[in-house]
């Protein structure tokens, strides 16, 4: 009874640690959307106003859905997405009104036009996002055009009033922080490869196999967090496009869009480390001391580029932090270590290279850095 009773309280007890987790998570995605859910709002009120009071159209439905489109569907596309949303309501409008006075209305011909709809869009070569709203203002017009008069125009104009004044609201009326935005959505990346590379390096400490594979995999599955990010700056750089009050974050915004690629390339050097960490505890090499030392410094580097960035200050600790990775893998090294144990030690230089260019550094400057902290300033890096 008493084993049975630790197993269950061990059990409650990681789903109450589980329960936690989701909850944070959970709260970590409503402060990420809440921002853009308040310029929704606010564009979808705005955008009825202007199409019933100033254009008289008594039932504006259209101008607000057009308005969350245009800010929910493709963040850090808003342009386009407000050309596309017109280009789609102008072709269901034609393929609707054109099979309506050739066949009539009813279900066979709806199905007829919608068909219609997407194969002419797809032939034109459109986007996914015109595609869809051809098809939906196509089925619209032909089941709405018996009852309402002159469909075609409000529809059309209520596209153009709902995505310009998408555009108004992320412009002038309620621009978000761009940087703010950026240092959340790259948080969860940065978050990750510090995680995983800690677990790493516990796992070459303590020779477990187990713990560096679940960090391999854990890695692995970055393409959520990775977009999220890649997202996040074509929508930062949108808004300091559009927004005269964030002109003077560019250079910020810059410096983070250019972090984007070698935090990319980061994660995927840090995997290969972690796997030949792996292959290094499945055929018993060596493990000097500094080793784990060396992965475990390049997660903090990783967690001192993301604070730095979030103040806006240089990321000097950060760039601190890399060198310090690549001169205990120079003592590793220095010590002796296998095939595997070689490779790891490289992938360490490589990464840290890679999170230099991150904190602003160039590549041809990041590479001689890297070889004078591992001690090899006359041979090639």
């Amino acid at each position: 009874m008493d084993i049975d009773g630790a197993r269950i309280a061990e059990a409650v007890n990681q789903l109450h640690h589980l329960g936690k987790a989701n909850v944070r998570d959970r709260l970590h995605r409503v402060r990420m959307a809440l921002g853009l859910a308040v310029q929704a709002g606010l564009a979808a009120g705005l955008s009825w106003l202007a199409a019933h009071e100033l254009l008289g159209n008594p039932q504006p439905v259209f101008a607000p859905i057009s308005a969350v489109g245009t800010l929910a569907v493709s963040v850090g596309q808003r342009f386009r997405r407000t050309i596309e949303l017109i280009i789609g309501v102008g072709a269901g409008v034609a393929v609707g009104d054109l099979l309506i006075y050739l066949l009539g209305t009813g279900p066979w011909q709806l199905g007829l036009v919608v068909t219609s709809a997407i194969i002419l869009t797809v032939f034109a070569g459109a986007s996914v996002a015109i595609v869809i709203q051809s098809a939906a203002t196509a089925v619209l017009i032909v089941t709405l055009s018996p009852s309402i008069e002159d469909l075609e125009i409000p529809r059309f104009v209520d596209a153009l009033v709902g995505g310009s004044v998408a555009l108004l609201v992320t412009a002038l009326l309620l621009p978000l922080n761009p940087l703010r935005v950026l240092n959340r959505a790259a948080r969860p990346a940065l978050d990750l490869l510090a995680a995983q590379l800690d677990v790493a390096a516990d796992g070459l400490r303590d020779r477990d196999r187990d713990k560096a594979q679940g960090a391999l995999e854990r890695l692995r599955d970055n393409k959520e967090e990775l977009a999220t990010f890649g997202e996040a700056i074509e929508g930062a750089k949108e808004t300091a496009m559009l927004s005269p009050a964030r002109w003077h974050r560019r250079d910020e915004l810059t410096h983070y869009a250019e972090a984007a690629d070698p935090v990319d390339r980061a994660m995927r050097n840090s995997g290969t480390l972690i796997r030949r960490a792996v292959t290094l505890i499945e055929d018993e090499e060596p493990v000097p001391e500094p080793m784990p030392d060396a992965v475990a410094h390049l997660a903090e580097s990783v967690r001192l580029l993301k604070h730095e960035f979030a103040q806006g200050v240089e990321p000097e600790k950060a760039r601190e932090r890399s060198l310090r990775a690549v001169s205990e893998a120079g003592r590793a090294y220095g010590e002796g270590v296998g095939f595997s144990g070689s490779v790891v030690i490289a992938q360490v230089r490589t990464t840290a290279s890679d999170l230099l260019v991150a904190s602003g550094i160039s590549q041809e400057e990041a590479n001689r850095l890297v070889r004078r902290s591992f001690g090899e300033m006359n041979r090639s890096g």
